[in-house]
């Protein structure tokens, strides 16, 4: 995800300030890592030198300066660019729990245990998941629905990988 880019699509609406498009991307995109203040500064930053972004106004009400940024011209047409790009697939498994299944069977103490311990694990979270759906606003519906689908597809490597452990282990022991 490009944080400049998710910026610039808040931006849109109206004119904001950091402050307010820290709590916009916190809340539009439940589930995500929440903004640092420094990183949406920074970003805001650097949207503004590359013409993407410029101040609309400086304000102070009783409190701090806050300078709210409007999406320039310029701005809208790289958003629009960035959202016709389409994600590329993941082209590595660059995933924890993989990297984990490998090095402990390498390390000899099998990963069975773990995997187990893994499924159970992956199984709570998505219980806790579709017990949030019920409640929830549709932003955070979307986003439970988006880890629950990569959960299970976990799962469904992980009992994959259970199957598949003997013959790892002769791969590796050869």
């Amino acid at each position: 995800m490009s944080t400049g880019h998710v910026l610039l699509g808040l931006l849109t609406e109206r004119p904001k300030h950091g402050y307010e498009l820290k709590r916009e991307h916190d809340h539009r995109l439940p589930g995500s890592r929440p903004l640092a203040y420094g990183q949406v500064y920074a970003t805001l930053q650097r949207l503004e030198r590359d013409g993407f972004a410029e101040v609309a106004e400086t304000v102070q009400e009783g409190g701090p300066e806050r300078t709210a940024y409007a999406i320039t011209d310029k701005g809208r047409a790289e958003l629009a660019s960035w959202l016709e790009q389409l994600e590329p697939p993941a082209p590595y498994v660059s995933s924890p729990l993989f990297a984990r299944v490998v090095v402990a069977t390498l390390a000899g103490g099998g990963a069975d245990g773990y995997l187990l311990r893994q499924r159970a694990a992956h199984l709570a979270r998505m219980r806790e998941l579709t017990g949030q759906k019920a409640d929830g606003t549709p932003a955070q519906v979307l986003a439970a629905d988006y880890a629950l689908q990569h959960l299970d597809a976990d799962l469904r490597w992980i009992e994959t990988a259970i199957a598949r452990l003997a013959d790892l282990k002769e791969e590796i022991d050869a």
